[in-house]
């Protein structure tokens, strides 16, 4: 997957196109994905790749977009510790997810 992430980078630069690149920087506890898995966020909103899905990548994709707004890189804390309403699937774990503007 990570070469996959890099050619859509690549393919995103040579089209003079921004994207967000979200790269999972530490874990502590359970996660659905591990330190260095990747997502890369388009303008348009789509992505690829993936983080760990669910409501955590959610929020990850908003601040992706954010980053493309004003290309100011921030880490974001997603906490899989509580119980969403409604849902069991809980990781009980924390990740900490890089978000950066490439392009």
């Amino acid at each position: 997957m990570q070469a996959e992430i890099y050619r859509e980078i690549a393919r995103a630069l040579e089209r003079g196109e921004p994207l967000a690149l979200a790269t999972v920087a530490r874990t502590r506890g359970s996660t659905p994905r591990k330190t260095g898995a990747k997502m890369v966020v388009r303008a348009d909103g789509s992505f690829f790749g993936t983080i760990g899905g669910g409501c955590g990548e959610a929020e990850v994709w908003q601040a992706a977009m954010d980053v493309l707004q004003d290309g100011k890189p921030r880490i974001v804390t997603v906490d899989l510790t509580e119980p969403t309403s409604g849902e069991d699937k809980i990781c009980g774990g924390v990740m900490d997810v890089f978000v950066e503007r490439i392009g």
